[in-house]
């Protein structure tokens, strides 16, 4: 069973069985959401988007064109995902670069996603990082650019 909010505005039917989609959320008509995710308070997903299976994101979380999520990853509130390294206003020569998040990563509270990224398999991001590389599997980073650190 889906529980979608009756304040939420979902245009996608691609939405698999046991998701919760809670207040003010948005979701395009072209999005892809599996099974047993929880989408969070006012969360905003576009149109090529893919959203794996047990997928949390929590609130105020704008998920753009060119990001997917796999299996098991967690996304803590306000997360910021870019899709632009050159973002400028009516801009004709956009170039859309693809994020991936891979299964079974985390990703801190308030942290930015530059675009063109790829977080790798059980790697865990920082609360507040700037992601600015790809972070290899098992990885822990952290800090403004994120860095490879020891779990503490």
């Amino acid at each position: 069973m889906i529980k979608i909010h009756p304040t939420a505005e979902v245009l996608t039917k691609s939405i698999g069985d046991g998701t919760m989609i809670w207040q003010y959320c948005v979701i395009l008509s072209n999005a892809v959401i599996g099974e047993n995710c929880n989408i969070n308070y006012n969360v905003f997903i576009e149109n090529d988007v893919i959203i794996g299976n047990n997928v949390t994101i929590k609130p105020g979380v704008q998920i753009w064109d060119g990001l997917t999520i796999d299996d098991n990853v967690f996304i803590g509130p306000n997360v910021t995902f870019t899709d632009d390294k050159h973002p400028i206003s009516k801009n004709k020569d956009y170039e859309l670069l693809k994020t991936v998040i891979k299964k079974g990563a985390s990703i801190g509270a308030n942290s930015t996603i530059l675009p063109g990224i790829t977080i790798y398999e059980n790697s865990i991001i920082g609360a507040g990082s700037v992601v600015t590389k790809n972070v290899p599997e098992g990885e822990t980073w952290f800090g403004n650019p994120a860095q490879k650190r020891n779990k503490n």
